[in-house]
């Protein structure tokens, strides 16, 4: 597979990762032995980079990692964590005594003594801007607690103040079909800062998988059923924000850019990894047979008329109402 440099850690990373939020069963029940299988099945397809946080099944999804790596030793791997979800969401508990708190649990989660990466995973807007933070980030890289340190955001506005601090060396961040803003700024920035960009939420919340409808059933304990309004954390993460049911009309249409031969999932993944700027995309995946055909998009092939047909149904559907908020 493709791989690109993942900014400022300058490691190789595959064009096409995997994201892991579902590994700490907050779609619904995970098998732990799955939870490995599709671990595997990517390494096998190519992918080389694995994204992560410690609010995951409370550390379920970096402990599944951290397995696997123990039981693999040798793998080329990049893995990606987060902090900050552990405590209130305030400015001031964004502090040093914290951020070691944090990584000591994730170390020992994922079974290493240095972090490859750690991103703050969608702080207070406020802790983008404090220099305090930076610094505090930058001791535990001198320390070797950390080799990089990065930001998940949720807003672009957010993005684009990290990218503005000398020690970012990767923004996470929504863009899919969906979500087209961060092609406007964020990228030009972040690849002109040698900034490494993570794209995350590539298939909507599985939106673009094309596999739903309107009579589908999300469990009890599957955020697009109990966050469908935002009610437990920014509705961005679910279904990027979009309305289900408009959703769905959209999904029709973006069927029809399809090319023959690839799946509606690997059109979209596809056509992230194709944006200038962006290094990977972190689509997840709850089983092996997900997890292969989403590697696979690393060779999907789409032309310009495809871009275009997105570009119209964001246009059509969607930037009135998204394109103002995040």
């Amino acid at each position: 597979m493709e791989q690109r440099i993942l900014g400022k850690t300058g490691r190789n990373v595959s064009i096409v990762g995997l994201g892991t939020w579902q590994l700490g069963a907050d779609w619904g029940n995970v098998d732990p032995a799955q939870a490995q299988a599709v671990l595997a099945a990517s390494v096998d397809a190519g992918v080389n980079f694995f994204d992560t946080a410690d609010v995951y099944g409370d550390g379920k999804s970096e402990q599944a990692i951290g397995k696997f790596l123990a039981d693999n030793p040798g793998l080329d791997v990049t893995v990606a964590t987060k902090m900050g979800r552990r405590v209130d969401q305030k400015p001031e508990n964004y502090t040093l005594a914290n951020f070691r708190q944090w990584v000591d649990r994730s170390r020992k989660n994922l079974g290493t003594d240095t972090l490859d990466l750690v991103q703050l995973h969608c702080p207070p807007t406020p802790v983008y801007s404090n220099a305090e933070v930076y610094d505090a980030l930058d001791t535990l890289v001198s320390e070797g607690a950390i080799r990089n340190y990065g930001v998940s955001v949720e807003r672009t506005d957010e993005a684009l103040e990290a990218i503005r601090h000398g020690g970012t060396a990767s923004v996470q961040i929504i863009l899919n079909a969906f979500r087209l803003k961060p092609l406007d700024e964020v990228l030009p920035a972040a690849k002109a800062a040698n900034v490494g960009i993570i794209a995350r939420v590539p298939l909507a919340s599985g939106l673009l998988s094309g596999k739903y409808t309107k009579e589908t059933a999300f469990a009890e304990n599957d955020h697009r059923n109990y966050n469908r309004n935002g009610d437990s954390f920014d509705v961005g993460e679910t279904f990027s924000g979009v309305d289900y049911e408009l959703g769905l009309k959209a999904v029709a249409e973006f069927e029809q850019l399809v090319p023959s031969g690839a799946s509606t999932a690997q059109a979209a993944i596809a056509w992230i990894a194709a944006q200038d700027g962006v290094t990977t995309v972190i689509p997840g995946a709850r089983n092996v047979e997900q997890a292969a055909a989403n590697a696979a998009a690393a060779s999907v092939s789409l032309g310009g008329e495809f871009d275009a047909g997105v570009r119209w149904i964001y246009d059509h559907y969607f930037r009135e109402a998204i394109h103002p908020r995040w």
